[in-house]
């Protein structure tokens, strides 16, 4: 396969991954736009500096006449949009650049899109794929005892974060009705790996715990999510994008569901293990006042794109886990380099303020 993508998103967390997958799959081509915000850092793709299948691209989805001149210039097969606002916390301290990033930007992006598209030749518009990334927090929150979500759940968001990828969720799938954009959206469980901004719990509690700093734990820490190793998530995209089929969703989960204080614990040993201290961390926890509209639990049925693509995870949550700790472990120049005094403002505002549970 030789591939040109169009990445959007492709310096944070989950799409850095991807670029480096293709890449190492041999894909073909990638061509990565980014606007670099607290989350999207070049440390991310150090990497890939001088990898010529590699092009890195400053700008904003937003941005209409740039979005079309990379188009235009670079004649792309697909289109993988990741960029978005991501963190509950922060869509609920400042809403508006969610809307303004996850609806419009997706919204410009669409159109740009369909604008390229309409004008390929027959042969290429018809190879042409466009994958929008979304979350499992569309659907809501799940009872103990409910059913994982599936990719006929009714839509339920609960925080601006999940209102604003709902919202873009369904533009997406209303430029395949209405235009027959060939579109695909993937809907994924929390990711966790190498790379993530460290306001997500996995990396928070690991270098929080590296630098004996209390492991803020909302509420009573019995919050489930379905962990899901960010390769895993990876190498679906690259499925679905090769094979799935057109206008359908495919949730992606990890098949791991966890309660965060089970999460927390699970590092805390592993610290143990790697980088043993006096004290064990687990000590350091401090359950802290929820945040509000806190969705209890969240698990995905991923049958669907084991069915019609054939992926299941190839890491365990232990197994996964196990790398994750390892990777930051090592990689403290890393961890620095993102958490800016901006991250420390933020995390004092989010944590500190709240009063213990």
């Amino acid at each position: 396969m030789n591939q040109t993508i169009l990445v959007t998103g492709g310096a944070g967390f989950i799409g850095c991954n991807f670029v480096r997958d293709c890449l190492r799959n041999e894909v073909g081509s990638v061509v990565n736009l980014d606007k670099l915000t607290y989350a999207g850092n070049l440390a991310n793709l150090a990497d890939l500096a001088d990898d010529p299948r590699h092009v890195f691209v400053r700008g904003d989805v937003c941005d209409s006449a740039l979005v079309d001149s990379l188009l235009r210039k670079h004649r792309p097969d697909a289109v993988v949009h990741f960029a978005a606002e991501s963190h509950v916390d922060r869509s609920i301290h400042g809403p508006e650049n969610f809307i303004q990033t996850n609806v419009v930007g997706t919204f410009r992006l669409l159109e740009s899109v369909r604008g390229y598209w309409s004008a390929l030749p027959a042969a290429q518009r018809s190879r042409f794929r466009f994958l929008h990334v979304s979350t499992d927090e569309v659907y809501g929150s799940l009872a103990p005892d409910d059913p994982a979500f599936t990719e006929a759940t009714p839509y339920a968001p609960s925080s601006p974060y999940s209102a604003s990828k709902a919202a873009s969720d369904h533009l997406v799938r209303a430029y395949q009705h209405t235009y027959g954009l060939p579109v695909l959206t993937t809907n994924c469980s929390n990711n966790y790996g190498p790379h993530q901004f460290p306001e997500k719990l996995i990396p928070l509690m690991v270098l929080n715990a590296l630098d004996a700093m209390p492991l803020p734990v909302y509420g009573d820490g019995r919050q489930v999510r379905d962990w899901l190793y960010v390769g895993d998530h990876c190498e679906a995209i690259r499925r679905v994008l090769a094979g799935g089929r057109i206008g359908e969703t495919y949730n992606i989960g990890g098949g791991a569901e966890r309660a965060n204080i089970e999460v927390v614990r699970t590092i805390c040993g592993l610290l143990d293990e790697l980088r043993p201290r006096p004290s064990k961390y687990a000590s350091l926890i401090a359950f802290v006042e929820d945040r509000p509209g806190h969705d209890r639990r969240y698990a995905m049925d991923a049958s669907k794109i084991e069915r019609e693509l054939g992926w299941r995870p190839h890491e365990t949550f232990e197994s996964g886990l196990r790398k994750t700790v390892a990777w930051y472990a090592a990689n403290p120049d890393w961890a620095r380099s993102v958490t800016s005094g901006e991250y420390r403002s933020w995390v004092e505002r989010n944590y500190a303020a709240r009063g213990s549970a």
